[in-house]
């Protein structure tokens, strides 16, 4: 099996080459459709510093903090390769997200200006039953903003650092399985009601369905996910 090539812009700018290499990179590696292909996707680092225009040294420590936060792993001499969770990490990462996003929920019935509300509402405005699968690709980018927007409407500085990690995984995750088994009419189904939830100050109806449609996305990998094993 060939190992997968990445496509990768020079780098530029004021930031730190390390910095620069390293959301570069995690950037490339969020874009992969890491769980739709089972080829092993290797970095080679030679080949990332001259992509990026910079020396091997920061292409290391970028690819060393991409380690430590769980996207690749290091086998030892072989390389570095992208990391395809299994399935039973990819559910407790779910579940650790649900805890997340519901108390982010209750955050914001309680705190959050109506403006940031409606922000939500407005997001789905474009999608209806006949366009929703027709736009699948592009549903599914706004599902995905739609859950950042959740956490960061808590404005909870520390729940928002804490889910950033979580979340880049949960993005790979979520971009993978919202075109299976019918799960983008659920999807949006269960937003709306959370939503209307939220408008209506509900804190505890809000936070249940916040926390049962991430649980409902576990119970769909758990049953349908056999490919990431």
């Amino acid at each position: 099996m060939s190992d997968a090539r990445l496509l990768i812009a020079p780098i530029d700018g004021k930031e730190t080459f390390k910095d620069k290499a390293y959301t570069a990179l995690r950037n490339v590696i969020v874009s992969l459709d890491v769980y739709r292909s089972r080829t092993d996707i290797r970095l080679d680092e030679r080949q990332l510093a001259q992509d990026f225009g910079v020396s091997r040294t920061p292409v290391r420590e970028a690819m060393a903090q991409l380690e430590r936060e769980g996207f690749v792993r290091s086998v030892p001499r072989r390389g570095v390769y992208v990391v395809r969770k299994t399935k039973r990490e990819v559910i407790e990462m779910i579940t650790a997200w649900a805890a997340l996003e519901s108390m982010a929920a209750r955050l914001i019935t309680e705190s959050a200006r109506d403006e940031d509300i409606a922000g939500l509402r407005r997001m789905f405005a474009q999608f209806d039953g006949e366009t929703l699968h027709a736009r699948l690709d592009e549903y599914s980018e706004v599902n995905i903003a739609f859950h950042q927007a959740i956490i960061e409407l808590s404005g909870n500085q520390v729940l928002i650092r804490l889910a950033e990690n979580l979340f880049t995984h949960m993005r790979m995750v979520r971009g993978q399985t919202i075109g299976e088994d019918d799960r983008a009419d659920r999807s949006i189904h269960d937003h709306m009601n959370i939503i209307r939830a939220l408008e209506a100050r509900d804190t505890a109806r809000a936070e249940d369905l916040v926390r049962q449609h991430a649980l409902g996305l576990a119970a769909h990998v758990a049953k349908h996910a056999d490919y990431l094993d």
